[in-house]
């Protein structure tokens, strides 16, 4: 045999030995890079959601007017979510007949114990869509609309945390309590209506019904 075709054969033996050699070491590298960059990347998850705040995730599912069911101090309620201001959540309830008018329940965020919904408006609510600027009711306060109602002479129900169940118009709202005149449901607040009043403070609060008032 022809030494220098020896010679080449083991040249391009040697070449094809180093390349497949450099070949494996660089997919090893890219395998190392890219769990490297996955570990990352769910470590950089991790810390977003460690940030991530309720109302947050709350303003993502009223967008969504998703479905959800509400755990609230002694009652749970069926609802379609619609509204977040300051401290409280709007909420349509879908419990009942479907020809009664739609209530809404105002729920201090406070008084939310849990909530249940379905698992792909869950993970929604959690995706980083940037920070838009807050709609102007986001700057509302429960005293603020409830102060809104008491002007206009809304009638409500009020549930209150310890279960206790009133019925009445709000005559006024302070900064973190309302005064409540308690007469008959359906009934008008006259002065003969009145059955008396009460003072009730906005921690007491587990939810605000009114039947058929739009919300702000």
């Amino acid at each position: 045999m022809d030494n220098s075709y020896a010679e080449r054969e083991v040249a391009y033996g040697g070449r094809v030995h180093w390349d497949r050699l450099f070949e494996n070491l660089e997919g090893q590298l890219a395998a190392e890079w890219e769990s490297e960059r996955a570990a990352l990347d769910a470590e950089s998850e991790r810390l977003r959601i460690s940030r991530l705040e309720l109302r947050t995730r709350l303003r993502v599912l009223c967008a969504e007017s998703a479905a959800a069911t509400l755990d609230l101090p002694g009652h749970r309620i069926r609802v379609r979510l619609q509204s977040l201001g300051a401290d409280w959540l709007a909420a349509a309830v879908t419990d009942g007949e479907p020809s009664r008018p739609r209530a809404m329940r105002i729920v201090p965020l406070g008084a939310i114990m849990g909530l249940s919904i379905d698992h792909g408006l869950l993970l929604t609510s959690l995706e980083d869509a940037g920070q838009p600027t807050p709609a102007l009711r986001e700057r509302m306060t429960l005293g603020f609309l409830l102060r809104d109602f008491a002007r206009r002479r809304v009638p409500v129900r009020i549930i209150l945390t310890d279960g206790v169940d009133l019925h009445g118009t709000v005559d006024r709202a302070g900064a973190d309590h309302l005064d409540l005149a308690l007469h008959d449901p359906g009934v008008a607040r006259t002065a003969g209506a009145v059955r008396g009043f009460r003072v009730v403070p906005f921690a007491a609060v587990a939810s605000i019904q009114t039947v058929g008032t739009q919300m702000p």
